[in-house]
Parts: structure tokens; C-alpha cells; sequence
């Protein structure tokens, strides 16, 4: 808890200009489901660790668990909690926390794979866990998504350096053989961010229904990139 302690500290600090009009941190509003989540599964060591980019407005923003598509959170994971507002609410993207019907589709994959996999949650995290890079989600004032990539570019580099010493301790504290980025963006952070570490760093493809080949058998695919890494999955 130290690690995101600090780590949501030190982004309330940061500013970010238009495009960006809002912008939310789960670690903060939703720090009691989050904090379940660690206790109860970030237990070191793991073999692996794998890193999402930044939270989905239904998915982790609303439960505070990365790729926290809302279902498998209390059904699966069985994580409740309390959920507050962000500051600045945007009225498109509102915060209802487990009471949210709206579904996050990368997380009802990469969970639902994970399921499919392993059956109980125990099983997995005996030898996993999944954190995000970036905590905060940015809103346009149209309640459009802004990715951390296309932060501007002073802004997108006082995040990297708060997110990358955060990551950089997660993986020193878990101490996995290997950290796997979701998608691009997560896998070039893991590899700039842990250099120079005695960790091997991939990636597998993004389960964002943004991205056409995500939407042709991304399981497949991602298992495929997995067993390639070396993984038993």
C-alpha cells in the first residue's frame, strides 16, 4: 500500500492542460476497493506481472482494480467497497462505483480469459498480478478519453517519471522473472521504466475493441504471444 500511497500523492501534484479538462484517480476516490484488491492478491513473490496502460472510464475508474470491468470485480474477484466522486465530475463519465451497468470490454476479455483459465482467482495470482502504468484516467471537456500517449509532451514526461519509479518499486517489491505490457504503449513504459533490472519484458496485444485486431480471437492471440514468452498460461 506504500507504493500506491505515494504514487497517488505524487500525481495530485501534477497538472495537465487542454485538451485535457478532467481528470480522475481512482486511487484516491476509490481507495477502499483498491486497497482490497492488494491485500488480498499483491502478496510478493509472483512469476509474472502484468502492466495495463491507464484505467478504462468503466472499468477501473469505477472500481479502482485495473482492468476492473465491474461483474468479474464482485462476482470473481469478490472486491466490494466504498466509492466516492472524482473532482470534477464530468457529466458523460460519471463514478457509480459497483453500482455501474455500464461494462469495460478489455476487461471482460483479459479477465474472462483469466477465468477461463484458471477457475478461481487464488490460482492465479499465486503466480500473477496485473497493475496499471498510468492510475489516472483524462477526460476531454467532452468526456472523450485521452490516452497518456497523446498527453502533451512536458506533461506526458513529468507522468512517466512519476509512474515509471512507481513501477520500477512494484517490480522490485514482487520480484517476477518476467512483466508483460498490454499493448504498446504499456510494454515500451515497462522496458524504459525497468531498465537495467534483472526482468525480462514483453508484451501482448491489447484487448481494446478500438483496436480491429483485438476483435479478431484476441484470447487466441494473446495465449499465442504468452507461450511465446516463455509463459505457462
Amino acid at each position: 500500500m506504500q507504493i500506491t500511497e505515494e504514487l497517488a500523492a505524487e500525481l495530485e501534484t501534477l497538472t495537465f492542460a487542454s485538451p485535457v479538462a478532467h481528470v480522475y484517480n481512482p486511487l484516491v476516490y476509490a481507495r477502499e476497493p483498491h486497497g482490497e484488491y492488494l491485500r488480498r492478491y499483491g502478496g510478493a513473490p509472483k512469476e509474472v506481472v502484468i502492466v495495463g496502460m491507464n484505467p478504462g472510464p468503466w472499468g477501473m475508474a469505477q472500481t479502482g482494480v485495473p482492468f476492473g470491468e465491474i461483474e468479474t470485480v464482485k462476482g470473481w474477484l469478490r472486491i466490494n467497497g466504498a466509492v466516492g466522486k472524482p473532482v470534477g465530475e464530468h457529466p458523460k463519465k460519471r463514478v457509480e462505483g459497483f453500482s455501474c451497468r455500464r461494462s469495460e470490454v478489455s476487461g471482460r476479455r483479459l479477465w474472462g480469459l483469466i477465468r477461463e483459465r484458471f477457475g478461481e482467482p487464488e490460482r492465479f495470482f499465486a503466480r500473477f498480478f496485473i497493475a496499471n502504468y498510468c492510475p489516472l484516467l483524462f477526460l476531454t471537456a467532452e468526456g472523450r478519453n485521452i490516452t497518456p500517449d497523446k498527453l502533451r509532451t512536458a506533461e506526458r514526461e513529468r507522468l512517466h517519471a512519476v509512474c515509471d519509479r512507481a513501477l520500477r518499486r512494484t517490480v522490485e517489491h514482487l520480484r517476477p522473472g518476467t512483466v508483460v505490457g498490454v499493448g504498446g504503449f504499456a510494454g515500451e513504459r515497462c522496458r524504459e521504466a525497468l531498465a537495467g533490472l534483472d526482468v525480462r519484458v514483453g508484451r501482448i496485444i491489447h484487448p481494446s475493441p478500438a483496436s480491429p485486431a483485438a476483435n479478431r480471437d484476441w484470447a487466441g492471440t494473446a495465449l499465442r504471444q504468452l507461450h511465446e514468452l516463455g509463459i505457462d498460461f
